[in-house]
């Protein structure tokens, strides 16, 4: 029996629609790329572990810019652990069905926190701005009570942006397809799929690309504008040197982060983009930024090498004294 078939005698026996998440099920040597993000899923929990582990213990990065960077570590091992998993789950033990209250609970969590991932990039372009523009007020106008208010803010107002979101599938009618192509519940394959208007759905979703993907990216790019109109006010070229070096990794995140989903985007504008290649690109794209954010903040940033090997001596010498 076809997913279709399935899916629609059992939503007329059970008044709520039970979709079928395709996917990776056309896709060649798919497990070989479960078997990947595995791999991915583990290293990331581990980066991400260890990075918080190092923020916490260390109080020379009790500040407001590591407050963020532990946000970012905290939001990154959330963002594997809503995917990766389920992705698994899903296509390895041939669990593609799903009920409609576990899709839209998916479809949250998702959306969460791939939506607070560029946010948090913001986070870390705002404590930049403040450090390199207003370096003798950063004390007073950026400390760790502002970032947390901050991080609480934000989550609160993303958990009911998201929750809205979810809330009007809830008043679609799904009397045909139940098939998802994507490789989760994702918002929008899943309202297309339905019969009545979709008009509140689909302005609703530019709104929230516009309000978490878009602004983010001008707020980036606004932000390194101001900081490279302060570093050619500067007259030493090693404090202009210094001041964008301390910008180098955030700049690798953004680019990590924005740029697939860019080209995915342009690609889907330009041409008609491969279903397979699109969940390809999604996929990596929600999973290989939260990987590497850690890895390039631990190895790029001075303050945090600098950590580390004061824990390892402490560590050893607490080992010696034993």
């Amino acid at each position: 029996m076809s997913p279709n078939s399935t899916t629609m005698s059992l939503n007329v026996t059970s008044g709520r629609p039970l979709f079928y998440i395709n996917g990776f099920s056309n896709m060649l040597y798919a497990n070989y790329y479960f078997m990947f993000l595995s791999v991915v899923y583990v290293l990331t929990i581990l980066a991400n572990a260890f990075i918080m582990i190092i923020i916490c213990i260390e109080r020379s990065l009790h500040n407001p810019k590591y407050v963020a960077v532990f946000h970012l570590a905290v939001v990154d091992t959330c963002c594997s652990t809503v995917v990766i998993p389920f992705l698994i789950h899903t296509f390895i033990f041939s669990s593609q069905f799903i009920v409609f209250e576990a899709c839209l609970a998916n479809m949250f969590f998702v959306h969460f926190f791939n939506g607070l991932q560029s946010v948090s990039l913001v986070l870390l372009a705002y404590d930049r701005v403040i450090a390199i523009c207003f370096p003798l007020h950063y004390h007073t106008v950026n400390t760790n009570i502002t970032m947390i208010i901050i991080i609480v803010v934000v989550w609160v107002f993303f958990s009911v942006m998201f929750l809205v979101m979810v809330l009007l599938i809830t008043r679609l009618s799904f009397c045909k397809s139940t098939v998802i192509d994507s490789y989760f519940c994702d918002h929008g394959p899943v309202y297309k799929l339905a019969c009545n208007d979709t008009s509140v759905n689909y302005i609703f979703a530019v709104f929230l690309i516009s309000l978490f993907l878009i602004l983010p990216m001008l707020i980036i790019v606004l932000s390194y504008a101001c900081i490279l109109f302060q570093l050619f006010k500067m007259t030493s070229t090693e404090g202009r040197r210094k001041a964008l070096k301390t910008c180098t990794s955030h700049l690798i995140l953004v680019a990590i982060l924005f740029i697939p989903i860019l080209v995915t985007y342009i690609a889907a504008i330009v041409s008609a983009i491969h279903p397979n290649a699109r969940i390809l690109n999604n996929s990596l794209s929600a999973t290989i930024p939260p990987l590497l954010n850690p890895i390039i903040y631990t190895l790029k940033t001075e303050e945090i090498m600098e950590a580390i090997k004061k824990v390892l001596k402490r560590n050893k010498i607490f080992q010696v004294k034993s």
